[in-house]
């Protein structure tokens, strides 16, 4: 017997009625990114793996799908090589090319590549699919959407306090409560000042951003492994766990990083944007959280992220600003920041909590029955004026018994089935039957669309 067959782990199949449901999250993100200005852009799904490799961090580039070359890919290499079994040196030697991580660094190359022809500062969004060579598990994936929204070549802070906008107005339409959690690299690099820890900042932020994964011990046991004495995991334990309002914590921040010229910088950055989006009108929860450090190597400035409050899932969105990005491809000068949306996860709230609309699944709205040629050379210059007016409808493409068309129906949780037969076509009506209450009236072809159009 034949093997079934599968897919990798980590990816998935969706069905007609998933990719509605799914449709209608990138509608709704899609919707909201153009109210704000932002333009639509795409780029390929593999890139150069030059353009990948170094921006992600050790970790992250861990993680990236390598393309293996066409053809003869052992022809430059010597047997040492062959025999030295050292996997990351001998994918480099055979693979050119690689799945995208995510649609940041693909867009910073893009900006580059194109930037004569953009006006700046430019707003683009973009909604692709990212590969992650991830470990599989609840709410992760090795193949997902983002949906992207950045702005590059503008310095201000007014685009972080839009970005906030656009992700409460997103998870407020989608009906998902949420925290917006807020955070400034420049005051993760301050607080490594303090403890004498600067050269440690990476490490530092990596552990840190693992607090509600691993738990505080776990996270000071990493930062000791990474070589960081105990006297300053000490002295940030009181940072870690600072708690009270925005106001209370950005307060015994200017104490604390008081020395910290770049440290003060964050905090001013973050109190701006607090203070800003305090007066509109926000609807979620917005908090200042210094456990939030987003373990990516380009955020330079303020960071996001946000968590669902009723399901216990990863981050569904996050972000930040990204001042030296598009510097590594030769255009220094160039600031961003930009948000993503993690579309799959996001899919995954929505069923958990059934917060999809009922339209949500834009199904056939009227099935035509077929009874034969002569029925059908009559239904479908109706058909087709049902289309025009806006109704997605079809027709069986057999003349099957009537069971068979009917139970299609019912598979497809169609609302309405039309039926002409040779009373039917004698009087030019049909018969329209309401499939959730089975009552069913003689229609004129205009009543049938006004009826299913209620």
């Amino acid at each position: 017997m034949a093997t079934k067959p599968c897919i990798p782990k980590g990816t998935r199949d969706f069905s007609p009625e998933e990719m509605a449901k799914r449709n209608y999250i990138f509608s709704t993100i899609r919707e909201v990114f153009r109210l704000y200005g932002f333009q639509q852009i795409e780029t390929p799904a593999m890139e150069n793996l030059s353009t990948l490799m170094g921006k992600y961090g050790d970790e992250g580039d861990k993680l990236l799908f390598k393309i293996q070359n066409s053809g003869d890919y052992f022809s430059g290499l010597t047997d040492e090589e062959l025999l030295s079994r050292n996997a990351a040196k001998l994918a480099c030697k055979f693979c050119e090319k690689g799945l995208r991580y995510d649609l940041t660094v693909p867009f910073a190359r893009y900006v580059v590549m194109h930037r004569d022809d953009i006006a700046f500062p430019f707003k683009r969004f973009q909604i692709q699919p990212v590969w992650r060579a991830d470990r599989p598990q609840k709410g992760r994936y090795r193949e997902f959407y983002q949906c992207d929204a950045d702005v590059v070549g503008s310095d201000s802070l007014l685009n972080e306090v839009e970005l906030v906008q656009m992700l409460d107005t997103v998870f407020c339409k989608f009906g998902i409560r949420v925290a917006i959690k807020i955070n400034n690299r420049k005051i993760l690099s301050g607080i490594a000042e303090i403890i004498g820890e600067a050269d440690k900042i990476t490490d530092i932020t990596v552990a840190i951003d693992k607090l509600d994964k691993i738990g505080l011990e776990n996270v000071n046991a990493e930062l000791a492994s990474k070589g960081i004495p105990q006297e300053s995991i000490a002295k940030l334990q009181p940072i870690i766990l600072l708690s009270g309002t925005n106001q209370e914590k950005l307060a015994t921040l200017k104490q604390t990083l008081a020395l910290s010229e770049t440290g003060m910088k964050g905090v001013e950055e973050s109190e701006f944007i607090l203070n800003t989006i305090a007066g509109l009108g926000i609807r979620s929860e917005v908090e200042l959280d210094l456990t939030l450090a987003r373990g990516l190597n380009y955020y330079t400035g303020a960071i996001f992220e946000v968590k669902a409050l009723d399901v216990q899932i990863g981050s569904i969105s996050g972000g930040g600003r990204y001042d030296n990005l598009t510097g590594i491809f030769g255009l220094p000068g160039v600031s961003g920041v930009g948000i993503s949306f993690g579309a799959d996860r996001i899919y995954d709230v929505l069923n958990q909590l059934d917060l999809y609309p009922k339209d949500a699944s834009a199904s056939t709205q009227v099935l035509f029955v077929n009874f034969g040629s002569a029925e059908t050379a009559y239904v479908l210059p109706i058909l087709a004026k049902v289309r025009e007016a806006g109704i997605r409808a079809e027709i069986f493409p057999d003349a099957s018994k009537m069971k068979k068309q009917m139970s299609y129906a019912n598979a497809k949780a169609i609302p309405f089935v039309a039926i002409a037969g040779e009373n039917e076509m004698q009087e030019g009506k049909l018969t329209l039957k309401n499939m959730t209450t089975g009552e069913q009236h003689l229609v004129t072809p205009d009543e049938l669309i006004a009826t299913v159009k209620l």
